[in-house]
């Protein structure tokens, strides 16, 4: 297992070196909570919300939108080590890429999962309510499992890939229906029933409603269902996403 580590490391340092990436990463998110959480703030109302305005409930959306976004676009790593030789002077050690793949998995999630808890810590400060020791811990397991569960997908996807311009498209392709049909802006319960089934097919919405219960107390869907059904996309992920980077080319 010491290539993994080592691995998770180089990606950890990477990231805490990148003062502009760290910086960057956070202007949407942050655009997002302030431009939509202050604007519709006093003129959405959430059903079940317990007394929760529009901006708390869009907190856990965009937390899990950081986490995404980062994790899955850590797949790039894999294109730019390509590129640049790393990656084969890594397949020809004696290790199988199975740990080579988890390394990578665990490293980018890792860095999404700080990037979501940057934005946690500044919701704290525009209107989130300290939701306890339990309620934090408990969304910091959904972020992880949304943390590995897409860098599974990005590393996937970026080995079968070998220009960076042309997976950042697709990603873009990908992500924004997965982001846009999780209920991370929108509570589900007001869908037409089509659209709810498309939403439950999508394995953010289990990431989403999962920590909107460990900060707000209160979810769509029970937590043990988010938890059992975000696991087992995460297990998948990680099996496709191991298969695929077997088969890599370089």
């Amino acid at each position: 297992m010491d290539i993994v580590y080592t691995l998770w490391l180089r990606s950890i340092k990477r990231y805490v070196r990148s003062k502009s990436r760290i910086l960057g990463s956070l202007g949407m998110p942050l655009f997002l909570l302030l431009a939509l959480g202050f604007g519709l703030n006093s003129v959405v109302q959430i059903p079940g919300a317990q007394g929760a305005g529009y901006i708390e409930f869009i907190i856990p959306g965009i937390i899990a939108m950081s986490v995404l976004f980062t994790s899955v676009f850590s797949g790039i790593q894999i294109i730019w080590d390509k590129q640049f030789g790393f990656l084969k002077e890594t397949l020809v050690a004696p290790v199988s890429r199975l740990e080579i793949m988890l390394g990578q998995t665990f490293g980018g999630a890792t860095t999404a999962v700080i990037q979501g808890a940057i934005i946690l810590v500044l919701s704290l400060f525009i209107g989130l309510q300290f939701p306890g020791i339990s309620g934090f811990l408990i969304a910091f397991v959904f972020m992880l499992l949304i943390g590995i569960c897409f860098a599974a997908l990005g590393i996937a996807i970026a080995s079968k890939m070998e220009d960076m311009h042309g997976f950042q498209l697709i990603m873009n392709f990908v992500i924004f229906p997965i982001f846009g049909l999780s209920g991370a802006l929108f509570p589900i319960e007001n869908l037409p029933a089509w659209v709810r089934m498309v939403t439950y097919l999508d394995p953010l919405t289990y990431g989403v409603e999962g920590i909107r219960y460990g900060l707000l107390g209160t979810a769509a869907i029970s937590p043990v269902t988010c938890l059992a059904v975000l696991g087992g996309s995460t297990a998948v992920m990680i099996v496709i996403g191991a298969a695929l980077f077997r088969k890599a080319s370089i």
